[in-house]
């Protein structure tokens, strides 16, 4: 499933050429960057563990068996480094509520998901998002900021497409309680 190309970068890393490794490190940083940033929440956090996932991948490049695309198995790396520093630090995040009222609001949220999304005008998005436990926010990065398939999603995290589709479906649950308070109008 990997391109020929990148193929022909994981060759050249593991004969030692440090300028394909320097490559690899560029192609995928603000990929692995902002995984890491969901999900920690903190900007020093997320640039060490980053690095840690980096030099994750450079000892492990032999256990990369090309049974998934490149980036798939990066973002594995990285959201395990992640799960290994959450659990380092026993951070305890706080839920959201959920009730009938916001399940009824959903394909509206998600209409005005899709759109200031693809106006990549997602600064708000993103500081809901980083409002989510790193679970759900991982989930929707991942989905929407990415665009990866469902299929990919559940390789990285390690669990099946469907529980995906199932964990997905509350983060945006979870989503739209914060986004309400954003489109709802200021009363005085």
């Amino acid at each position: 499933m990997t391109t020929n190309n990148e193929n022909i970068l994981i060759a050249a890393i593991k004969n030692g050429d440090t300028k394909a490794y320097a490559q690899l490190v560029d192609r995928y940083k603000n990929l692995v960057y902002t995984l890491a940033l969901r999900m920690l929440k903190h900007r020093e956090e997320a640039e060490e563990v980053a690095q840690d996932t980096f030099i994750k991948v450079f000892k492990s490049l032999d256990k990369f068996k090309g049974d998934s695309k490149f980036s798939t198995w990066i973002y594995r790396v990285a959201y395990n480094t992640c799960l290994d520093t959450i659990k380092k630090n026993k951070k305890h995040l706080s839920n959201v509520a959920i009730d009938e009222f916001t399940f009824n609001k959903l394909d509206t949220i998600d209409n005005a998901l899709d759109n200031i999304i693809k106006e990549e005008k997602s600064d708000l998005i993103k500081k809901c998002i980083n409002k989510l436990p790193e679970d759900s926010s991982a989930l929707l990065t991942l989905f929407y900021f990415e665009e990866l398939s469902l299929e990919e999603i559940a390789k990285i995290i390690n669990i099946e497409a469907n529980t995906v589709k199932v964990k997905l479906f509350r983060a945006r649950k979870k989503l739209a309680v914060i986004l309400e308070q954003y489109f709802q109008p200021k009363t005085a």
